[in-house]
């Protein structure tokens, strides 16, 4: 078990490993009419890692395969109910945080995996939480990036004014889409509109949605970004949106901190920018202090997003560290 540590020093950085293409790539069908995308790459018989996309409704995407030594590693990616190539698109019916982790499982068994390596940033280091503390005997290790633990004052940050400090022009923008009777509660204001009956207004908001949630994540952008595709933005902004306006589908705000105990024992590294204004470092920072199994580490030149060159390289560090780790047990295995 990794010792816990708290430090602005990152360890040796590593760059991404180059573009590869999955060795197999499938359609599961899920119960509840949900159909999702799945993809393996690396080797066959390699040490499991699955990789879970943030948003929720952000999938999967190329270049997060490049964080795993394909020599190594059997990484499985996939687009998670509604969005990327799953399909129904953008669609929220039987779409929960617990359709979800049983989503996983399915997966795990049918891949034949008893236990792996939980990798994901943002909703992703979410819903590994939660899916660790339902199924910890799975889970090897959790590596987490930008972390999210879904309580309501993390989503008043970000939704009720307090990143909008820091950007008044982007926070203009966003929050005066709708009328001023309204901007108290702007994820039910969006959600009425993102979920109404015309198309067109669905559309124009998502991409408001996803536009001040972009600009915000990226330190060196400087609030500058492109304009989502509609098919993106508006899978991307309803199934946030109606993952916000239920709590993450949790039995009580705070439920994550409230069941560390049941993952206290399983390795945990933390990747954290120190200017991610999606979200502050100060959860990630009372995570680490109630888990005693977990390593702490913020990037000092960074904000949220996994293509940040000091998060990417950092976290390829730790899943070499845990490919290194794996290798010498199984060599102390082996000379017994």
């Amino acid at each position: 078990m990794p010792e816990t540590h708290s430090t602005e020093d990152a360890a040796p950085r590593r760059n991404l490993y180059p573009p590869r293409e999955p060795y197999r790539a499938q359609v599961m069908d899920m119960p509840g009419g949900h159909r999702i995308y799945l993809e393996e790459c690396g080797i066959r018989n390699g040490q499991p890692v699955v990789v879970l996309h943030g948003g929720p409704g952000g999938g999967c995407s190329p270049g997060m395969r490049r964080f795993f030594d394909p020599s190594h590693y059997r990484a499985v990616l996939f687009d998670q109910r509604g969005c990327g190539r799953s399909s129904p698109n953008a669609s929220v019916e039987n779409n929960t945080t617990w359709d979800l982790v049983a989503d996983i499982e399915r997966i795990r068994t049918a891949l034949g995996i008893d236990k792996w390596v939980v990798f994901g940033g943002s909703w992703g280091a979410t819903l590994a939480l939660i899916y660790a503390q339902a199924h910890p005997e799975r889970v090897e290790a959790l590596v987490l990036r930008g972390v999210f633990t879904m309580t309501r004052s993390e989503l008043d940050w970000f939704y009720g004014g307090g990143a909008g400090a820091f950007w008044p022009d982007q926070w203009r923008a966003f929050a005066h889409m709708v009328p001023a009777e309204e901007r108290g509660d702007l994820i039910a204001a969006y959600n009425r509109r993102l979920f109404g009956p015309d198309e067109s207004e669905q559309i124009r908001f998502a991409r408001a949605w996803a536009g001040w949630e972009s600009a915000l994540a990226v330190l060196s952008s400087n609030g500058a970004r492109g304009v989502p595709s509609a098919s993106y933005a508006r899978a991307f902004a309803r199934l946030e949106n109606h993952y916000f306006i239920n709590g993450g589908f949790l039995e009580s705000d705070g439920q994550i901190h409230r069941d560390m105990h049941r993952i206290r024992h399983i390795p945990g590294y933390i990747v954290q920018g120190r200017y991610d204004m999606v979200c502050p470092p100060v959860t990630a920072q009372r995570l680490h202090d109630s888990w005693p199994g977990s390593r702490l580490t913020m990037i000092p030149d960074a904000g949220h997003a996994l293509s940040e060159p000091g998060i990417s390289q950092e976290l390829v560090g730790i899943m070499d560290r845990i490919r290194d780790e794996t290798r010498l047990r199984r060599r102390r295995v082996e000379v017994g």
